[in-house]
């Protein structure tokens, strides 16, 4: 194996892709070998061509622009073997900014731009343990995965396909060469589902923290529910001991707003923390929210 790897990664990347694709719930849409059509289009167009049917793609097309639109993006060529799969893939299906993310992420340098640079190449050569570090890429991928709106559709062909790629490299990583032997091969139906294209467009939303605003209210000139339950419990307490039906209905909203100053602040919480794990997954900025 060397690190000029193109022609056995594109092999294996191919077999995940799989043929021709017109999933209306794959955000790629129609898809012939992990070319979407909008692509091809660009494609065809930039090289003085007509746009014609993604499905008459032919094989030197196809080879192109995944050399010239994903290897060459991640530097391919100058990966090791193992990683290069790896990051090819990922590039494939979600986009070679993505996946340089995530493999910058499992370097932990410090810049984190989705380009593959001479810090970023260093930091590779520098890693004391690449099987360790493409079990991080890998573990990245599935959690921008798990993020997208899409992973209960296609979740289950995604964890199989990110399986598979991280057994190969790693065994390439470990110098096992490209016969297949070695490398525990995941079943046809165990990757249906696996081609969709994953696009950080995709995104689940973050939570919105409104429900709890509006549940709990900072004080009655917030118009939350709490609020304006509240306020009608102090309109009534003058009213206190002049009946019992009034005093247990004073009790009872008493109960209500301190339940929905928990609920609020309940869900406020776990709002800030979902928004925060999805935010890590996705690597979007820094204080982001919904």
């Amino acid at each position: 194996m060397t690190a000029k790897n193109f022609a056995a990664c594109m092999k294996h990347v191919l077999i995940f892709e799989g043929g021709k694709v017109d999933d209306p719930h794959d955000p790629g849409g129609r898809t012939n070998q992990g070319v979407i059509q909008r692509v091809y289009d660009g494609w065809r167009e930039r090289d003085g061509k007509p746009r014609q049917d993604v499905y008459r793609m032919t094989a030197p097309e196809r080879d192109a622009i995944y050399r010239e639109g994903y290897w060459n993006q991640i530097r391919g060529d100058q990966l090791p073997a193992g990683i290069d799969i790896v990051v090819f893939d990922g590039a494939v299906n979600s986009g070679p900014h993505q996946s340089v993310k995530w493999l910058q992420r499992a370097l932990m340098v410090t810049r984190i731009d989705g380009v593959v640079g001479p810090a970023t190449l260093a930091a590779i050569d520098a890693h004391p343990d690449h099987d360790a570090l493409i079990a991080a890429i890998c573990e990245r991928r599935l959690a921008f995965l798990k993020a997208l709106r899409t992973w209960g559709r296609f979740g289950k062909g995604w964890s199989s396909r990110v399986g598979q790629v991280r057994r190969i490299g790693q065994a390439w990583a470990a110098g096992a060469n490209d016969d297949g032997k070695g490398v525990a091969f995941i079943g046809a139906n165990a990757l249906m589902g696996a081609s969709a294209k994953a696009p950080i467009e995709n995104a689940s939303p973050l939570p919105a923290k409104a429900p709890a605003d509006a549940a709990s209210g900072a004080g009655i000139a917030s118009g939350g529910i709490a609020g304006v339950l509240q306020s009608t419990r102090e309109t009534l307490e003058p009213l206190a001991g002049s009946s019992t039906f009034i005093d247990y209905l004073i009790v009872g909203l008493t109960l209500i707003c301190a339940a929905l100053i928990i609920v609020g602040l309940g869900y406020r919480w776990y709002a800030a923390r979902r928004a925060h794990d999805i935010a890590e997954a996705l690597d979007l900025p820094s204080g982001v929210t919904a």
